[in-house]
């Protein structure tokens, strides 16, 4: 089987919007890295025309994949759904809503070719965030922490790089419920951030 180097997993769930974009965006920066890699978009159930969309792109680019539910199943089961498909080396889960950007793909790239196992995005500023919000994502991860054997970074989400093996691992796993964020810290390889303003 072909393998390329860098699988980039986008699940999307009414994503209409915003789908072209973080499409174009993504383009733009796997275009710059000189290896072959593979899109793959995972509609979840949309009932808006983000599956007509996603078809179109794939239409007219042989790197990008679709895979779609006949209705929403969760963004933990799409993410798991577009990791089973990934052929990568490395496979990237990036949200389609743009609130992560796509642009930091390389600086994760070149830390996993560095030696980590898993890179993952880490928020130091939210725009427009509520002192409420912030309050409440910081009960979550304590809460998280005590709760579980789960060490999660705070002010992360699920846009990260694993490594083949990781992926592999966490595909083997036979929780039908699962915290993709929680699984990946659980398996307990090598990782680290990369900061950015959300």
């Amino acid at each position: 089987m072909f393998m390329v180097k860098y699988s980039v997993v986008v699940p999307c769930f009414n994503e209409e919007l915003t789908i072209r974009e973080i499409y174009k965006r993504l383009k733009n920066v796997m275009d710059t890295l000189d290896d072959e890699y593979e899109i793959i978009f995972v509609n979840d159930g949309s009932r808006d025309d983000t599956e007509k969309i996603a078809k179109e792109i794939c239409k007219n680019d042989k790197n990008v994949k679709l895979v779609s539910f006949s209705r929403n199943f969760g963004h933990q089961v799409a993410i798991s759904a577009g990791m089973d498909l990934a052929s990568g080396q490395a496979i990237v889960v990036i949200d389609a809503d743009l609130q992560d950007p796509p642009e930091i793909i390389p600086e994760m790239i070149k830390l996993w070719k560095s030696g980590y196992d898993v890179v993952y995005g880490k928020r130091v500023k939210r725009k427009g965030e509520t002192v409420f919000k912030k309050a409440t994502a910081k009960i979550f991860y304590r809460l998280l922490k005590r709760l579980t054997s789960f060490d999660i970074p705070v002010d992360t989400g699920d846009f990260r790089l694993i490594d083949r093996k990781v992926c592999d691992i966490l595909k083997s796993l036979k929780e039908k419920n699962r915290f993709i964020r929680g699984l990946v810290s659980w398996t307990g390889f090598k990782q680290c951030a990369v900061e950015y303003v959300r």
